[in-house]
């Protein structure tokens, strides 16, 4: 039977009241009371840090982040340290995987495929880097970005592509029910990465569709990319979608 998910636009929300609401929507899915729900919002500047995040991959002061209104925040999600700032399309699924869906590794491929499938629709072509787990995410080569060509992680440290990542991935996992997500950069002030390590990758760089088509998609916003959203996430995850208010 087809899946039924509620998604919702939530606008510019703080990260720790998008944190406390997905909890809340957490528990209610693993208690049964509320359908699958997919969050899309915005956040102010904020570091985040995984439960592996190596807090030395926070290269700027503190104080002169909170001088920035830069926030850090510590989170239950896998991986090391990101940000997230306004510009970016937020995606905070809150799925049930159970029955057929409960494989960690499938779940991150499929929220790196939609992403995928949302910039190809923007005339981006992108990729997965397998076979390390601090390269999860979506890429793109900055110098052929109508092309991806497929690269495994064990030929990162010796190739001279000149990769960047557009699309960030970070999740947990309860019972089978999901909370946290992907980051994708459609107009994000890429200068607020130089506060961290993105991910502990200190080679290769991270981007935004606008920086990759020349500032073409610079009228594009975030909120804008949420119908491709949900028809990719509709088809990978074979469900019906139906947009309504926030909660």
């Amino acid at each position: 039977m087809t899946k039924l998910i509620r998604a919702q636009w939530l606008g510019r929300v703080p990260y720790a009241d998008a944190h406390a609401l997905q909890e809340r929507l957490m528990d209610a899915r693993i208690r049964g009371e509320i359908d699958d729900t997919l969050l899309f919002l915005e956040h102010p500047p904020v570091i985040t840090l995984g439960r592996a995040a190596d807090h030395g991959h926070i290269v700027s002061r503190r104080d002169h982040l909170a001088s920035l209104g830069v926030e850090i925040a510590e989170t239950g999600r896998g991986g090391d340290v990101t940000y997230h700032a306004p510009g970016q399309l937020v995606a905070y699924p809150i799925f049930d995987l159970k029955p057929d869906r409960c494989d960690v590794r499938r779940y991150v491929r499929d929220l790196a495929n939609t992403m995928i499938a949302m910039l190809r629709e923007s005339g981006i072509e992108a990729g997965r880097i397998d076979g390390d787990a601090k390269y999860i995410g979506v890429w793109v080569d900055l110098d052929s970005p109508q092309k991806w060509r497929e690269i495994d992680a064990s030929e990162m440290a010796a190739t001279s592509r000149r990769l960047a990542k557009i699309g960030a991935i970070g999740v947990k996992i309860s019972r089978w029910v999901t909370m946290h997500g992907f980051a994708l950069n459609v107009t994000t002030d890429l200068s607020g990465f130089n506060h961290i390590v993105p991910c502990g990758i200190e080679k290769f760089g991270v981007t935004s569709m606008q920086a990759v088509q020349g500032g073409a998609e610079k009228h594009l916003s975030p909120r804008d990319l949420v119908p491709s959203a949900c028809t990719h996430f509709a088809k990978i995850f074979d469900a019906e979608i139906t947009q309504s208010n926030a909660p």
